[in-house]
């Protein structure tokens, strides 16, 4: 992750954990594409721009932003036009001021999210931010209208309230949703980014710039990097060299870029981010500084000022606790809701296996769950009844499948089984798996014993949470990640777990199914 550096370093730091993504860590997002560096040519096209002019992205940002505010107010008289549908509003409120309300609520509505401060153009598509600014603005617009309506007995807007503001809510975050969507197909494109130059040592810099490529960070171009004298004549990076450390804040002026990011190492020290700070005063952009914590998102890092000294504060992760009760609680309500909807569906594919042919509608497992305990996985049969005899041949001539064994053309699924496959309807019946508290809808991803007796110490920590139905690997490529990137990414939700970050990859498996990107 990267911290955003809100004020200049001195005695009064003032920083915010940003995560370099979304997830989201996150919230970052996660679609296949890589950071995008600049070619050479592009250093000397950086150093010779012309005077200092508004950054193209936060033009941009401005705008969407704008949009936002006036989609949050159709979304508020929306939701309370669809709200007086429930009910007869004309008991409570003459026609008037059924006006007034609906235009009352497309101002209001906007406001709410404004003061939960889900405008700032600087966080646009970054991290869950937005998400959880709307869902503070309708906890929010509940209080704010049911107290003085319960003091003045007008009971009608209390009940409009509570209907209308929820809807809202829902509203606004379905339009941020594809907003981010639209957004990430900009940059893919090259478009809406931010540019950004690092800054550090050259061994941290290229260690930084790695992480970036890793995490698939397409917001983000890097544009080159700033490196120590002695080390930029001598440096063994891929980035176009630009400057000197001496050299970022006219870089920056002169330039079309959007942000710093500091990777740190010995040049780059407290002195030297205190001057660095000074020196973008006015310059419009971002200052990140990387804190060497990998897979420890905004959530757990806080600045707090000790004996004077503002220091960075770690959280120690959570387990257990309500935190634990509300997911299984929010497990236990969506996955009834999920079960009455697809009952159908499961009956229809029930069948098509059974007409296949002979065999089990349903394959069982045992998986490896919380702290290391087994429990039975429920999938819809999508392999021949003999698949597991088959395996041992198949590993010894597909040798460099890796220890988490999948395969594009695997001769053992049946033709109903790729089907199911495509779509992930093969994974429905662990709803049932849900219920019985053995897996989550979000999570690590359940592995078999062989595999945690392979495990790394660290990989051991994707044991101390519930595995999930899916989770940041299901919505990150599935079978095109290798084994490595897995264990990252599922070290990086127990890391960082939060219910905001659980509805996120939810609403993402959603899409991710149906791309059926690294689905088979």
């Amino acid at each position: 992750m990267l911290v955003k550096v809100a004020a200049p370093l001195g005695d009064g730091l003032q920083v915010e954990p940003r995560a370099s993504g979304g997830t989201d860590q996150q919230e970052r997002e996660i679609p296949a594409m890589v950071v995008r560096t600049a070619e050479p040519a592009a250093a000397g096209a950086v150093a010779a721009a012309s005077s200092p002019r508004e950054r193209r992205f936060v033009r941009w940002s401005r705008r969407y932003t704008l949009w936002l505010i006036v989609l949050d107010g159709l979304a508020g008289m929306a939701a309370v036009l669809c709200s007086m549908l429930l009910y007869d509003p004309a008991t409570y409120f003459s026609d008037g001021k059924q006006v007034v309300l609906v235009l009352g609520a497309g101002l209001a509505w906007p406001v709410a999210v404004g003061l939960c401060q889900g405008y700032d153009a600087r966080r646009v598509g970054v991290g869950d931010d937005e998400l959880r600014a709307v869902l503070k603005a309708a906890v929010l617009g509940i209080a704010a209208a049911a107290v003085p309506s319960a003091v003045v007995d007008k009971y009608g807007l209390v009940a409009l309230s509570v209907s209308a503001v929820p809807v809202s809510g829902l509203l606004s975050l379905g339009l941020r949703f594809l907003g981010r969507r639209y957004l990430r197909h900009q940059q893919r494109q090259g478009r809406h980014v931010r540019r950004v130059v690092l800054v550090g040592s050259a061994s941290r810099v290229a260690l930084l710039h790695e992480a970036l490529a890793v995490d698939k960070q397409e917001e983000m171009l890097v544009v080159g990097a700033c490196l120590p004298e002695a080390a930029s004549a001598d440096s063994r990076t891929d980035l176009p060299i630009l400057g000197t450390l001496d050299d970022v804040a006219s870089i920056v002026r002169q330039s079309d870029v959007d942000a710093v990011a500091v990777a740190g190492g010995d040049a780059t020290g407290h002195e030297y981010l205190r001057r660095l700070s000074w020196a973008l005063e006015g310059a419009d952009v971002e200052l990140l500084v990387h804190p060497g914590l990998v897979e420890i998102a905004g959530p757990r890092m806080h600045i707090r000022p000790y004996v004077g000294l503002p220091l960075l504060h770690v959280e120690q992760p959570h387990f257990t606790g309500w935190r634990r009760i509300v997911k299984r609680v929010t497990d236990l309500v969506l996955t009834v809701v999920g079960l009455l909807v697809v009952s159908p569906l499961l009956a229809v594919i029930a069948v098509a296996i059974k007409m296949e042919g002979a065999g089990p509608v349903l394959f069982k497992q045992t998986r490896v769950g919380l702290d290391g305990s087994t429990f039975t996985m429920w999938k819809f049969r999508s392999m021949h009844v003999d698949a597991e005899s088959r395996l041992v041949d198949l590993r010894r001539r597909n040798p460099d499948v890796g220890l988490m064994f999948k395969m594009a053309e695997d001769p053992r699924v049946t033709r109903v089984g790729r089907v199911l496959r495509r779509f992930s309807l093969d994974e429905l019946p662990q709803l049932f798996n849900v219920l019985g508290g053995s897996m989550s809808l979000v999570g690590p991803r359940p592995p078999l014993q062989t595999e945690v007796d392979a495990y790394e110490n660290h990989a051991r920590r994707r044991l101390l949470v519930t595995p999930g139905l899916t989770g940041l690997w299901q919505v990150s490529g599935r079978s095109l990640l290798s084994w490595e990137e897995t264990v990252r990414l599922d070290l990086r939700y127990v890391e960082n777990w939060t219910l905001t970050l659980d509805l996120l990859i939810l609403w993402k498996t959603f899409f991710a199914v149906l791309s059926r990107r690294g689905a088979y």
